[in-house]
């Protein structure tokens, strides 16, 4: 019943965020972030690269001229990462009262990055060194030369967004380039 009651008071997304958030996934998943940028190919660096993506299209459906449409297909896109990294972690797992605090850490870790990489977007020191603590926090010696090519990553895609209509996000139908291609 309660079920039930749910679906008449909360809207269902559009139905462009599963398209959406799979093309996403597909991207962060690339192993060109693994094998040539050398990110950890391990759970931490897999949330890292979804979150960064995930930033990257919230960065461009979440500007100042946003309308309610974009920003709750924004919204539902988060949603769609948290619920998730919620199957995930059951998936794994981790018990109930586990899984509650992990995606609270989760949230948290997700909303600093936001704003960390939104700042970076603006400065290419700040961008480089939340990129080093966040994706390559746990390798011990780090390569800037793969760091400095991450960082021309985010900044090309997000150049590419900003060109992108939004209507096509919302349709599902944003392409992801292939990270391998771009020259980096």
């Amino acid at each position: 019943m309660l079920g039930a009651l749910r679906q008449l008071f909360i809207p269902k997304p559009p139905a462009g965020v599963e398209a959406t958030y799979i093309a996403l996934l597909a991207a962060a998943r690339n192993p060109f972030f693994y094998e040539d940028l050398g990110v950890p190919d391990t759970l931490d660096g897999r949330f890292e690269l979804i979150v960064l993506h995930l930033f990257l299209l919230q960065h461009r459906l979440v500007e100042p001229r946003a309308d309610t449409t974009t920003t709750a297909f924004a919204q539902f896109l988060s949603e769609a990462f948290f619920n998730d990294m919620d199957n995930s972690l059951r998936e794994l797992g981790v018990a109930d009262t586990g899984v509650s605090k992990r995606i609270k850490k989760m949230g948290a870790a997700y909303h600093g990055r936001l704003q960390a990489y939104s700042a970076g977007l603006a400065d290419a020191t700040v961008l480089r060194a939340a990129l080093a603590r966040n994706l390559y926090g746990t390798v011990a010696q780090g390569d800037v030369a793969l760091l400095d090519r991450l960082g021309r990553y985010v900044e090309t895609m997000a150049a590419r967004l900003a060109q992108s209509e939004v209507d096509v996000i919302l349709r599902g139908a944003y392409v992801w380039p292939d990270a391998a291609t771009l020259g980096l």
